[in-house]
């Protein structure tokens, strides 16, 4: 039986229902992903620090190595330059990495070999050379991990030609994303968050993808977009129930991947409520929110009734204490308050 988008789209943020089909958590659907690019092409490999150590990547990487053995999944040192250079010379040598790294922090030491070389070398050579690399790295917040292991750098790289940058919502989007990936032949950078990894949702048994570039309405609503992706949607859906209460009918866009960014989706959402609420894990300078700010000013401005409204971080790092992370970090009831204040307009 064909997986129904509609259904996706309306079941994974009420609680699973096994009737409709399998339920996993969302590293058990990751952890499936790569099982299911390893078993399929001798070329995948996966690589980064801790793979194979008991904690297993949060579980994404659990079994990987007693199964597909150590040449194809392994620990890799303390020298994330080096590595990615390293995934970088294999992709363009015919093999297809999976370079994965506990936080996006740590992403940044390899940036001279993702930005510099591993982007850039399809369009040097006029498209001889491809590199079919995925770069892997969840985002961490919530137990003290502080300003140097919470950054979510999406916004960051969101401006670097050469790469695409996909943020999954649920299960299912996590395991169809990831094979997108691997067998995309460009460089992809999937951004998990790790309050997202104990989710629940229905993901279907054996191979299936889930398109880079194409972005699901979650919930159907005329009043006000909420626009996102990662863990953004579920505060997003939970905004959505709280201003339901008050007779306002929130539309809650999941992009699914910020780059490409499914640009269609956004303007056909704004030309129906006339306001949106962006959301973003990251900060909201110079990130997700600034750019849906500016598509929205530049594509969609006839179709405003008001400003655009940003919820993310503050233009400050990340602190460590659990009182400070609350004023810091965006929630439901800040989404919410955003799309009142646009409902004044």
């Amino acid at each position: 039986m064909p997986w129904d988008e509609g259904l996706v789209a309306s079941l994974v943020y009420d609680r699973p229902d096994p009737s409709e089909g399998r339920i996993l958590t969302y590293a058990q659907a990751i952890n499936e992903a790569l099982s299911l690019a390893l078993d399929r092409d001798p070329a995948v490999f996966v690589m980064g620090q801790g793979v194979d150590d008991p904690s297993a990547m949060f579980g994404t990487t659990r079994g990987l190595q007693q199964r597909f053995g150590t040449a194809r999944v392994f620990d890799t040192p303390l020298s994330e330059e080096s590595m990615m250079g390293v995934a970088a010379g294999a992709a363009m040598n015919g093999l297809r990495p999976v370079f994965m790294h506990n936080r996006p922090d740590f992403v940044l030491l390899a940036a001279n070999q993702l930005i510099t070389h591993a982007s850039k070398l399809h369009f040097m050579d006029n498209g001889q050379t491809t590199v079919p690399m995925v770069i892997w790295a969840a985002i961490g917040r919530g137990w003290g991990s502080g300003a140097q292991h919470s950054q979510a750098i999406q916004g960051i790289l969101l401006g670097v030609p050469g790469l695409k940058i996909v943020m999954p919502s649920t299960p299912h989007d996590a395991k169809g994303l990831m094979l997108s990936a691997i067998l995309d032949n460009n460089p992809v950078c999937v951004f998990e968050h790790r309050w997202l990894m104990r989710k629940d949702g229905v993901v279907p048994d054996g191979f299936y993808r889930v398109p880079i570039g194409k972005g699901i309405v979650r919930r159907q609503g005329r009043d006000v977009t909420i626009a996102g992706a990662s863990h953004a949607i579920e505060l997003g859906m939970r905004a959505a129930t709280m201003l339901a209460a008050d007779g306002i009918g929130a539309e809650v866009i999941d992009l699914r991947t910020i780059k490409p960014l499914d640009e269609e989706i956004v303007l056909e959402s704004l030309r129906k409520t006339g306001r949106i609420v962006v959301v973003d894990t990251a900060w909201m300078k110079g990130g997700v929110c600034a750019e849906i700010g500016c598509l929205a000013a530049e594509k969609g401005f006839r179709d405003l009734k008001a400003p655009v409204a940003r919820v993310g971080l503050p233009d400050i790092p990340a602190p460590a204490g659990f009182t400070l992370e609350q004023f810091y970090y965006p929630d439901a009831a800040r989404i919410a308050a955003s799309a009142r204040e646009l409902m004044e307009w």
